[in-house]
């Protein structure tokens, strides 16, 4: 902190008149160079502005220490200096400290430009509203209580950001982390925030949601094995790949989409090293319900239809029949077809017909067989004959050959 003698001496001890004599003008001088002169906070008084630096302006006191005021109250609506050096203005001591004098304008009543608030901030962990100016060396510089602060990239959201430029000139509520040197070395922390309104919501969710409810949200991002969703609670949960669509899926780009809007159902919630593990299904979440519980009605025993090859096996073809249906083709069913070799030649993602040949619904199982000739009726007899209900397969051999009832 520079001192120097202020020799100029005209209203800068809080006195509202002008001082325009000599001899006062000399009585004032001495007295504010007396040994009993202090200045304390909350103390206004008319000062010169000696210097303008880059954070910080210098501005005459009357005691041998120079005062120092944030160089951005000296700004205007569009950042440029209203003031030079050699103005008057009238300040307000914010903290006095030996051989250190912190100031701020004395018309910037708004308490965020209070440095003492700012202070009391730190202490309590109070969230405090600043603007991101800019991108800077790891982090991004954020205008806060009337100062510069930093605020680390790692710490600007809860979720990774890899380009801080989004967040320029946007306002949002920090923590103070760090607060030295009188304001001057200031970090802040918006990932505080975020962090502790996260734990508030977890804590309200958890002590009201139980499996089955349906909440409304919004996907986050996509992972090979899932999407993370963003209640409208503020609760973050994830939707595993299985649970995105009641058919088999490769990817979960198939299903949705970043910021998509969805219904999902609460499975379960689970608590580990500290967090929420929220397991939330987009499949059971609304829409038509499990397919598999109409599948009899929607492909019954004996009905062709046309699926897509959906990968291969040594063992059979899988093929989709619906969306959410597919069903295993095996080998064995083909291998003695005198056009057996064609099956042998498929390829994923080729198209055929197949029959359903035997359906095992509680086991969410499907078993088809290339269509046979439609002239044969005889699965039909066998289907109503066979005493086992439909969607129950073709029996045994037994079945066949025992002598029919007049």
């Amino acid at each position: 902190m520079t001192t120097k003698n202020n020799a100029r001496g005209t209203d800068l001890f809080g006195d509202e008149e002008a001082v325009t004599g000599t001899e006062d003008f000399a009585a004032l001088l001495a007295q504010s160079q007396s040994p009993t002169r202090r200045l304390r906070p909350g103390d206004s008084f008319k000062g010169e502005i000696l210097s303008i630096g880059k954070e910080d302006a210098f501005v005459s006191t009357g005691t041998p220490t120079d005062g120092a005021l944030p160089r951005l109250q000296l700004l205007d609506e569009k950042n440029e200096l209203k003031y030079k050096v050699g103005d008057v203005i009238e300040v307000k001591v914010v903290r006095a400290r030996e051989g250190e004098i912190f100031l701020r304008k004395a018309d910037s009543t708004a308490a965020a430009h209070d440095l003492e608030s700012l202070e009391d901030a730190f202490d309590m962990e109070l969230p405090v509203e600043g603007r991101v100016t800019e991108p800077c060396k790891g982090g991004v510089r954020v205008l806060i209580a009337g100062k510069t602060a930093f605020c680390p990239i790692s710490q600007l959201d809860s979720q990774r950001v890899e380009s801080a430029q989004e967040y320029v000139g946007k306002k949002f509520e920090f923590i103070v982390t760090q607060f030295e040197n009188g304001g001057r070395n200031i970090v802040v922390s918006r990932r505080r925030v975020l962090d502790l309104a996260r734990l508030e919501s977890e804590a309200a969710f958890l002590a009201s949601a139980k499996p089955g409810d349906i909440f409304h949200g919004r996907i986050l991002r996509l992972e090979r094995f899932g999407a993370f969703v963003r209640l409208e609670s503020g609760v973050e949960g994830l939707i595993p790949i299985s649970e995105l669509a009641w058919g088999r899926i490769g990817d979960p780009r198939e299903v949705v989409a970043v910021d998509q809007e969805v219904d999902v159902a609460l499975l379960r919630v689970t608590e580990e090293e500290g967090r929420l593990r929220v397991s939330l299904s987009l499949k059971q979440g609304g829409g038509e319900g499990d397919p598999w519980l109409r599948v009899a009605v929607d492909f019954p025993v004996g009905a062709v239809v046309e699926g897509e090859i959906e990968r291969r096996e040594p063992y059979g073809l899988f093929v989709r029949i619906s969306p959410a249906i597919t069903g295993l083709l095996p080998r064995s069913k083909w291998r003695d077809l005198a056009d057996g070799a064609q099956y042998e030649t498929r390829k994923k993602g080729e198209r055929l017909k197949v029959q359903v040949d035997e359906i095992l619904a509680a086991e969410r199982k499907i078993t088809l067989a290339p269509p046979r000739d439609q002239d044969d009726g005889a699965w039909r007899a066998h289907s109503g004959q066979s005493g086992r209900p439909a969607g129950g397969g073709f029996g045994t051999l037994a079945d066949l050959l025992r002598p029919k009832k007049s």
